[in-house]
């Protein structure tokens, strides 16, 4: 594992140079992930080079990979660590990261880089004089690139609450890049007036090949993220989360729920109708377009459909947890597709201590297809369940109990549960959080749904979840896993290395 996560390393930075010629869907032309005011761009595929670099950074990233899913449905609930005991992930797991971790340092590096390419565009594409590049692709471009810096902020403020905002990229000036936090208020109000250029700037569609419109960010992209700012943010706002709900619901750009659960997920069905915006990795694609990051949680099977007897215990394995609650709801569908119960050859302290040969272990299941490290599952970063799901809950927010019940009914009915029942505000408000859990369980949903909804603390506290150990042979007692989530642990600790480089940054609450 540990020689892979090197070759892996190098083989990221070699491709960062590689030409997209073989991702048709994605951005068919060279990307370019790094600019100095000595190279600056001069014409119009320059920028649309600079352009495709800045989306690679989805498909070349850790996060993106797969940490993402590690801090949100790993750090809550959903899921507990697995694998072969790793620090790191255990830390994640017990909400226990400390300031040194190297998850986050890599994380907050990997952000911040991504938002330096964005920025670095965004300086240059205005100043560029070229006749192939019109105004409404200048426009198109600068709405895409405000919407890239917007979504790598939003993650940085959920994660670490209020961050430096980064605009010089391409300064050496230390009292341009070597910023104090801004608060979690001003990077909200930050990313909002990226989105506003990004709707402003952006079409609904850029034609009628979804292999384009789903992977690059569109108003209706825009509209959708910001619905989830104005939600996710402390000073959240029900009324601008109803209204840009409703904008992408109500799209020119027809975005429909997909008619079968199952579907959005077997690997055949991407780029679908309820898709608002994906990464498209490449299945085995040697230039660094692949989704190796799936291989960690769900490893690739014998000809058979059976697990090597040589397979090491993956990641982020679904707890009893979030097994139970779809038993609770009598959620079959959502359930097979997102949990797959397999017999598997090793040791389990939830599902299987003893390594029993006839008991089961769980595994995720909305991404599949590992394919040894070469995975050409997508990852969706936007789609339109999560958005009605949101709709629903600014209506019960505002008071609108009725239209909250009908809204949630739609996404209900679809793996035919009935309709729900809630006789007030608050019982209306859990259903929602139950619903969400059930419909985004390992789409990188749950933390941000916990913290949001007030109830982080008390769930995390009382999940009953025990563990096992095996001792000849025999499983023990169940032994209680005890989080002690507390307010201070709803952000992740900021990187002591970017402290220690920078004397602005302040620490957040609850971490030395």
């Amino acid at each position: 594992m540990k020689k892979y996560f090197k070759i892996k390393m190098i083989i990221l930075v070699v491709t960062l140079s590689m030409v997209l010629n073989s991702c048709k869907k994605f951005l068919d032309v060279t990307p370019t992930t790094a600019l100095t005011t000595a190279n600056a761009y001069k014409s119009a595929q320059d920028a649309e080079s600079a352009l495709s670099g800045a989306y690679y950074n989805f498909m070349s990233s850790n996060y993106y990979q797969w940490e993402m899913q590690l801090l949100s449905d790993l750090r809550s609930d959903n899921a507990y660590g697995g694998g072969t005991g790793d620090i790191a992930f255990a830390q994640v797991d017990a909400l226990n990261v400390p300031v040194g971790s190297g998850m986050i340092i890599r994380d907050w590096a990997e952000l911040y880089k991504a938002i330096g390419v964005v920025n670095i565009l965004l300086e240059q594409v205005p100043n560029i004089n070229d006749p192939k590049l019109t105004d409404t692709r200048k426009k198109q471009i600068i709405g895409e690139a405000s919407f890239l810096r917007a979504y790598h902020y939003y993650h940085l403020v959920k994660l670490f609450g209020g961050v430096p905002l980064e605009t010089n990229s391409n300064s050496a000036d230390p009292n341009k890049v070597r910023l104090p936090r801004s608060t979690e208020k001003e990077t909200y109000d930050f990313i909002v007036n990226d989105l506003q250029v990004a709707i402003n700037n952006l079409p609904d569609t850029f034609g009628n090949d979804p292999s384009v419109n789903k992977v690059r960010a569109t108003k209706g992209a825009a509209n959708a993220l910001m619905a989830k700012v104005w939600a996710q943010r402390s000073d959240r706002d029900y009324t601008k989360v109803l209204q840009y709900c409703n904008a992408v619901i109500n799209s020119p750009a027809g975005y429909q729920l997909m008619s079968n659960f199952a579907d959005i997920f077997d690997g055949n069905h991407y780029l679908n109708s309820e898709s608002i915006l994906e990464i498209p990795f490449i299945k085995g694609d040697a230039n660094g377009h692949a989704y190796w990051g799936l291989e960690l949680n769900y490893p690739t099977h014998l000809s058979d459909g059976s697990i090597s007897p040589d397979e090491w215990q993956r990641y982020c394995v679904p707890s009893v947890n979030l097994a139970k609650a779809y038993d609770n709801e009598g959620d079959i569908i959502r359930k097979n597709a997102t949990i797959s119960f397999e017999f598997a050859p090793w040791t389990d302290e939830n599902w299987n201590p003893c390594n029993d040969p006839n008991i089961k272990v769980a595994l995720p299941y909305k991404q599949h297809n590992p394919n040894s490290w070469a995975s050409g599952d997508h990852t969706y970063l936007l789609r339109l369940a999560d958005i009605i799901l949101l709709k629903a809950e600014a209506q019960n927010e505002l008071n609108d109990l009725g239209g909250a019940k009908a809204t949630l009914n739609i996404i209900r009915n679809r793996v035919s549960l009935p309709n729900v029942v809630a006789a007030s505000k608050e019982i209306m408000r859990d259903k929602i959080l139950t619903e969400r859990r059930l419909e985004l369980a390992f789409e990188s949903q749950r933390w941000d749904d916990l913290v949001r909804s007030g109830k982080l603390e008390t769930i995390m506290n009382n999940t009953g979840e025990v563990k096992y150990t095996c001792g000849n042979g025999t499983q023990s007692a169940p032994i209680p896993v005890i989080y002690n989530a507390t307010k201070d642990k709803e952000l992740l600790p900021i990187p002591q290395q970017e402290i220690d480089a920078n004397p602005k940054l302040v620490q957040n609450p609850g971490y030395n």
